[in-house]
């Protein structure tokens, strides 16, 4: 019996050790945040209803579950990846998921929605997001990977509209 107490505390401790949990605080609302690897680092800032969420993953493919602790979530979202590169970004609040991805050779931005990546959206679609690359100097970049800069994009407002408890972002960080 107790070998299985002592095997049950290990599982549980690696569980719990596999996940990293930062909680951001802003005037209103509140993050809670868990990011799937210790490394992983999510800086929040909150002012004048624009929350600015800066991913940070030198692993370059990971998760993170973004709560909201406040009653709404902001009226602006922005995400800035600090990653070289962009393969994959998947975006979902449980309902609908936006996936992006940037190419390596010619910095072309594909979006789609629901896995329909042969449907991609355009600029008049309601889950559409521009993304840009800045680079150090905090200026648009064209070339990838990038140098210390981050991708940077707006969630669109039909991804928060029924005010999900939380989003869930996956990255793939083709520069590895």
């Amino acid at each position: 019996m107790l070998h299985v107490q002592a095997i049950t505390f290990l599982l549980l401790a690696s569980i719990v050790g596999m996940a990293s949990c930062v909680t951001a605080f802003g005037d209103d609302p509140t993050f809670r945040i868990t990011t799937k690897r210790d490394d992983d680092k999510v800086e929040v800032t909150v002012e004048n209803d624009k929350a600015v969420m800066s991913v940070r993953s030198p692993f370059g493919i990971s998760q993170a579950i973004i709560e909201r602790s406040g009653n709404k979530w902001p009226t602006t979202v922005m995400l800035r990846l600090h990653l070289k590169g962009l393969e994959n970004l998947k975006v979902t609040n449980g309902k609908n998921t936006l996936e992006a991805a940037v190419s390596s050779q010619d910095a072309k931005v594909r979006l789609w929605k629901d896995g329909k990546e042969n449907s991609p959206l355009d600029s008049k679609h309601p889950y559409w997001m521009e993304i840009r690359m800045v680079g150090k100097d905090r200026k648009p970049v064209k070339t990838i990977p990038l140098k210390d800069g981050y991708f940077e994009m707006q969630l669109p407002k039909a991804l928060l509209e029924d005010n999900p408890k939380s989003i869930t972002l996956n990255w793939i960080d083709f520069y590895r």
